[in-house]
């Protein structure tokens, strides 16, 4: 094997992608990942129980972001990521040549753990750090910072970095890595709501001007802050894609009249889409496919996004806004866009909102006009069996709500589903970490209703995950107690039997089968 990595959705065959990554990530770059996640680990057996300071935490933050699928396909960015941790933890590997570090990197992974169920836990560990450490990062971009949160992840890595780190200790530090992915998203919500306002029930528009414009695909909102504010006044749009759509939703966004809307579909629709879109694509975190030649001089990363041939927008220095000027510029040189789609969407149902519509919610719950809630959160992907997300909803009664978060929204957010008395049949609370949006509604739920127990609710569970940070979702769900997850398309390949089948036992873990069955099972 040329390289291991399972921790998508999409591994090869189901177990691993060994030669390519189906991402497009070549061996090296898996390969340097792995030994940037175990340099990390490192790190943190030497930072335990110290005070981590600020710059060491921002660097551990990125780096794990970096590791995430699709974010960072730049070697020389991982590089350099490495060297920098392995400066305190190895000084003579850091001021090897990178021939070395890439000949380093065939010798570290999780594929060398011997025991399935260790290896299949600290991976779920890892993973779940990766998307915790995202969302973490994105609230320390708008200054909303946890000592705690830090803490835990330094612990969190130097357990796994133990050899003799026992299978009960690494469950109940999996439980505990949900635990602080609910702290982490709950930080960001903080975050992004005191800064922009909370998200209201908006119209997104479809369509497209004769503008020349920007297309910023990501989730974060600080990037797209200060993008608006130095494209105002160019005659350069603005449009999101993807994650980015719910920044449509927030008060702050909604005074830039060059915020068109939002262009194209979920990520792994971008090899059709920006060709057609004609003006500079900006990526501000993962969701990056390797380019097509017609458009791949056009697109610019930031943040922890990289992609080697692509522009870098640096970060900010000493909280300065970054500097778009350069996208800026190539954006007028280009014609506007190709219009792909006409019409408005609706989203902007966060916990807020909706708690606002209690009343007229819980009313028709009483009722019987609305018997179900739908989690279907979480996020799309390629292929063709996710097609399934489509006629779910589709085939749900008319009297269930769809309540969901993330890309996986993609599948169903278009479709004509009608209403229960004025409430959308389809909840959009935004991006994947507004899945949080979705635990404080059912909380709220259960204490109107007077309920002991999340599960007694009428709310079931079926997500659909590609990436780290739905890993991390998925176990800040469970931390709160959810049971009866349906998680599709597939369960996660690095996941051992004993440990799916604690998963199963526990917390009532299962798939996905056929629409008919499910809507049977799932909706009686």
């Amino acid at each position: 094997m040329s390289m291991y990595c399972n921790q998508c959705q999409e591994a090869a065959r189901g177990v691993a992608c060994t030669k390519v990554g189906v991402c497009g990530k070549n061996e090296t770059v898996s390969n340097l990942q792995d030994l940037l996640i175990d340099t990390l680990q490192k790190l943190a057996v030497k930072l335990k129980g110290t005070k981590v300071s600020d710059e060491l935490t921002a660097y551990i933050l990125k780096s794990l972001f970096q590791t995430i699928t699709n974010a960072n396909f730049s070697q020389s960015d991982i590089i350099k990521s490495i060297r920098k941790g392995l400066i305190i933890t190895d000084a003579e590997l850091a001021s090897a040549s990178d021939a070395e570090l890439i000949a380093k990197s065939a010798e570290v992974g999780f594929e060398t753990i011997a025991n399935d169920d260790i290896r299949a836990l600290k991976s779920l560990v890892i993973f779940g750090l990766k998307g915790l450490a995202a969302y973490a990062e994105h609230a320390a971009n708008l200054g909303h910072h946890d000592e705690a949160i830090t803490n835990f992840i330094v612990k969190a890595l130097a357990m796994v970095e133990d050899e003799n780190a026992a299978a009960d200790a690494l469950v109940a530090l999996t439980i505990e890595t949900g635990q602080f992915g609910v702290t982490a998203m709950a930080l960001l919500d903080t975050a992004n709501t005191s800064a922009y306002g909370n998200p209201e029930i908006s119209e997104v528009n479809l369509g497209v001007r004769k503008n020349p414009a920007i297309l910023i695909s990501g989730h974060d909102l600080k990037d797209i802050e200060e993008l608006l504010a130095q494209t105002e006044g160019t005659g350069v749009d603005v449009y999101t894609h993807s994650e980015m759509l719910p920044a449509n939703y927030y008060p702050k966004f909604k005074k830039y009249d060059h915020l068109v809307g939002n262009y194209g579909n979920a990520w792994w629709k971008q090899n059709e889409e920006f060709e057609k879109f004609n003006g500079p694509i900006l990526f501000t975190t993962n969701c990056i496919t390797p380019p097509k030649t017609s458009y791949k001089d056009r697109v610019y990363t930031t943040g922890a996004a990289g992609f080697d041939g692509f522009p870098h927008i640096a970060d900010r220095v000493t909280g300065q806004p970054k500097d778009f000027s350069a996208i800026i510029e190539h954006a007028k040189r280009l014609p506007a866009p190709t219009e792909i789609e006409t019409g408005k969407i609706v989203g902007g149902f966060a916990h807020a909102q909706v708690l606002a519509l209690a009343d007229k919610v819980i009313a028709a719950v009483k009722s019987g006009a609305i018997k179900k809630f739908v989690v279907m959160a979480g996020c799309d992907g390629r292929m063709q069996s996710r097609n399934y997300y489509t006629e779910f909803a589709e085939a749900l009664p008319k009297d269930s709500v769809i309540l969901t978060a993330g890309c996986a929204k993609y599948r169903y957010n278009k479709l004509n589903l009608g209403d229960i008395g004025g409430i959308p049949r389809v909840l959009d609370a935004g991006q994947c970490n507004d899945s949080y949006s979705l635990a404080v509604v059912a909380l709220k739920l259960k204490e109107v209703f007077g309920l002991d127990d999340i599960n007694d609710l009428p709310i079931v569970y079926n997500i659909a995950w590609y990436e780290q940070k739905a890993v991390i979702v998925l176990l800040a769900l469970l931390s709160l107690g959810v049971k009866n997850i349906h998680l599709g398309p597939t369960l996660p390949a690095f996941l051992s039997p004993n440990v799916a089948k604690v998963l199963v036992d526990t917390f009532g873990i299962g798939g996905i089968t056929d629409v008919a069955s499910d809507i049977k099972t799932m909706i009686g």
